[in-house]
């Protein structure tokens, strides 16, 4: 209200900010009230009255994210192929590290058996009575083998003799 004079009450414009508060609540109570459930709830069973009425999952509100437009999804799409491109590379190449690696490794041990095989002592059983009287320890250490693969490894012309039997070994391997 508006003096003739031009001038406002105080009381006016308290009244005025009043009405515009309540419009205010009653829009928010409004809403509130769409939103809760008004049915009267009755005393819980546990007694625990201050608890709040618990609700399903499935009424919990999910949003549905932000959409990317198409152009971001391509670029998106295009990130993820080249990122997988790359993955797959490095994957390639420490797999064919690995057999390069296990390749080696058995070539060392093939050569280390060979090697071994060279430095043998070995010494030819012809009478076989003194397998009889060997203790075993003794037999644990005797092998059978084929004299010709020994010659081989030694790098020397087996005899016929030898070529021709098979005999068994005592095998004395150095260790070094």
């Amino acid at each position: 209200m508006v003096d003739p004079a031009g001038v406002q009450k105080m009381e006016d414009i308290l009244e005025v900010q009043k009405t515009k508060n309540i419009d205010k609540i009653s829009k928010n109570t409004e809403s509130i009230s769409k939103h809760l459930d008004v049915t009267p709830r009755g005393k819980p069973k546990s007694g625990k009255i201050w608890k709040s009425e618990k609700k399903k999952f499935s009424s919990i509100i999910k949003t549905k994210g932000i959409r990317r437009s198409f152009n971001q999804k391509q670029e998106l799409k295009a990130k993820l192929k080249h990122v997988k491109e790359l993955s797959d590379s490095i994957k390639a190449t420490k797999q064919a590290e690995k057999e390069m690696k296990k390749q080696r490794r058995r070539e060392n041990l093939k050569r280390q058996q060979e090697n071994q095989k060279k430095s043998e002592i070995v010494q030819v059983i012809t009478n076989t009575k003194k397998l009889k009287k060997m203790k075993k320890k003794q037999l644990r250490m005797i092998e059978k083998r084929d004299t010709t693969v020994v010659a081989n490894c030694r790098r020397e012309k087996p005899s016929q003799r030898k070529l021709k039997r098979l005999s068994i070994i005592l095998k004395n391997v150095l260790t070094m």
